[in-house]
């Protein structure tokens, strides 16, 4: 019998490469489309008032008839937070495990997909069919609870993607990260290996969670007699988890502050996740009722973002708790690249209060650092080693550690976001690159807001904005009124009465000159009237103001 020639795998990025957030990846054989994750990412400092990007995913939508489901790997927004909006174009089903999907129907209520979109809870150590594929979620540990390794077995071989993980032996709730099943897979063979990339410049091995339960214990004991303020991310579970236990310990009243932490803890506790002693979860509006050792605060806002609870704490901007002398503050996180001005601006305002801040210490990472990324790639012995979820350098760490365990240079992708990566038991190598983008979100708007928005929201931020109004008589253009000067954001009017005068001067004789040469369309008037604009207030200020003629015809 002649061996049947099978086809190869392509793993196409479509996010999360060159960047944290936004991880979206499709494999593909033959007719089936699997996507893994579906992320957002919030927007850079130029993009201004824009709400968050998520991944443009023309691919998919050309190949629809393809797309067998959205699997995911757990319920970061930076992998689940574009679901809501990439469903709307893309009806697929989900496949995740329990407390993700209860975020996710989280975010699907809120759009109104909820009859809309299938659903399917797996459990780790279940497999699922899509098309050709078969998927094993695969039990690991991460900073929220159900975080899944997949083992997405294909015809032309096994590629083990670790999804965000650690190796934590002693987690806070569940079992410890099933390295028995990544071995017996690697036994078998496995293609390739997608790795969690974040921390691989880091050397030694993660700590586990728990440790940071024994620092809020001894952090709780030595400050007996303070109201204790405690920031982390909304999404850590076993976090908050901790806090309440030491709160329990110690008699204190927990409130919960901030919509998204509000909304997280709910779906947690209901599903069984959070473990509650009864009568210590209080309501903000019961606070009055305690001294200040009676309570626990657990907020959002440990990145420093605005609008978050602890922030508008610091600038006394909030309606129920304000900061007092003495108040003990916990950041229980690192700031995430990018926002350290933001966190620091924060403490400083929180310490200003007379506030305690204590930042060392109270946070551990969610991801895998180097001798644990070593261990994984020992049980797993894949043929070619994919870094994903991270920055360029992080990429490139991670690829340094498969070469010095052994993996040749070549089996060693660094991908960018669209690169098809072809492979099969011969060889692996990039063949194509499709399109991939960010779409930007603002408001109600998906899409609507593209490079030239955001060009003129930075030109109006910069220099500001003139608006020069003029009425001109129907068929002789005759100027009856005006030019009118109105000016946002360019300078304080009544200080520049001088400048205004001259440049109504200057778009007077810029109109008179195109009278002289009968010139009578609009366009061209309007032109005639920014240039000469343009020119006059560049001279005089060095600065280039967004100039708007306005015509009026009576």
């Amino acid at each position: 019998m002649k061996n049947v020639k099978h086809e190869k795998l392509k793993i196409i990025p479509l996010g999360g490469l060159e960047q944290i957030g936004m991880n979206i990846t499709a494999f593909e054989y033959e007719n089936s489309i699997v996507v893994v994750d579906c992320g957002l990412s919030f927007p850079e400092d130029d993009m201004l008032g824009i709400d968050l990007v998520i991944p443009d995913i023309t691919y998919l939508k050309n190949n629809v008839e393809k797309v067998k489901g959205f699997v995911i790997t757990h319920g970061h927004e930076d992998h689940i937070g574009a679901l809501p909006y990439i469903l709307k174009e893309l009806a697929a089903p989900i496949y995740t495990t329990k407390l993700t999907m209860g975020l996710i129907e989280n975010k699907l209520k809120e759009h109104n997909l909820m009859k809309a979109c299938k659903r399917k809870v797996v459990r780790h150590g279940q497999s699922i069919n899509l098309g050709a594929f078969r998927i094993e979620f695969i039990k690991t540990n991460h900073s929220i609870q159900d975080a899944s390794a997949l083992a997405i077995h294909s015809p032309a071989g096994t590629v083990i993607h670790t999804g965000d993980f650690k190796v934590d032996y002693t987690p806070v709730f569940g079992d410890a990260i099933d390295l028995q099943r990544f071995a017996e897979i690697g036994k078998k063979g496995v293609l390739a290996l997608m790795s969690d990339s974040t921390n691989a410049e880091r050397p030694g091995f993660t700590m586990s969670e728990r440790t940071v339960g024994k620092t809020f214990d001894n952090i709780f004991s030595e400050h007996r007699n303070t109201r204790i303020i405690i920031a982390t991310f909304a999404s850590n579970v076993d976090r908050v988890q901790q806090i309440i236990n030491s709160a329990y310990k110690f008699g204190r009243k927990v409130v919960v502050e901030g919509r998204s932490m509000v909304t997280v803890i709910t779906t947690a506790s209901e599903l069984g996740y959070l473990d509650i002693p009864e009568n210590t979860l209080i309501d903000i509006e019961q606070m009055k009722n305690y001294t200040d050792d009676q309570m626990v605060l657990i907020t959002t806002g440990s990145q420093g973002e605005s609008m978050a609870a602890l922030s508008r704490m610091a600038a006394d901007m909030h309606r129920k708790v304000s900061i007092k002398p003495g108040d003990t503050i916990i950041f229980s996180s690192n700031p995430i690249p990018g926002n350290e001005k933001a966190v620091s601006k924060v403490i400083n305002e929180l310490s200003a209060k007379g506030a305690d801040v204590i930042f060392q210490d109270a946070h551990v990472s969610g991801h895998a650092c180097q001798e644990e990324l070593k261990l994984i790639y020992s049980l797993v012995h894949p043929k070619y080693a994919i870094p994903v979820h991270g920055e360029y350098r992080h990429l490139k760490a991670n690829a340094g550690l498969a070469m010095s365990l052994g993996i040749p240079k070549e089996n060693t992708f660094i991908l960018r976001s669209g690169d098809v990566l072809e492979l099969d038991e011969e060889q692996a190598k990039v063949v194509d690159h499709v399109h991939t983008g960010a779409i930007l979100v603002d408001g109600l708007g998906v899409g609507d807001v593209g490079n030239i928005v955001l060009r003129d929201r930075q030109h109006l931020a910069e220099d500001g904005i003139l608006i020069v109004v003029m009425t001109l008589e129907r068929y002789s253009n005759q100027l009856l009124a005006g030019p009118d000067i109105v000016s946002r954001g360019f300078v304080y009017v009544r200080e520049s009465e001088v400048l205004m005068d001259e440049a109504r001067h200057v778009v007077e004789s810029a109109l008179d000159g195109c009278m002289d040469k009968h010139i009578t369309d609009w366009g061209k008037l309007k032109n005639a009237t920014k240039d000469a604009l343009s020119e006059f207030l560049w001279k005089k200020t060095k600065r280039s103001p967004m100039i708007l003629p306005i015509i009026m015809e009576v």
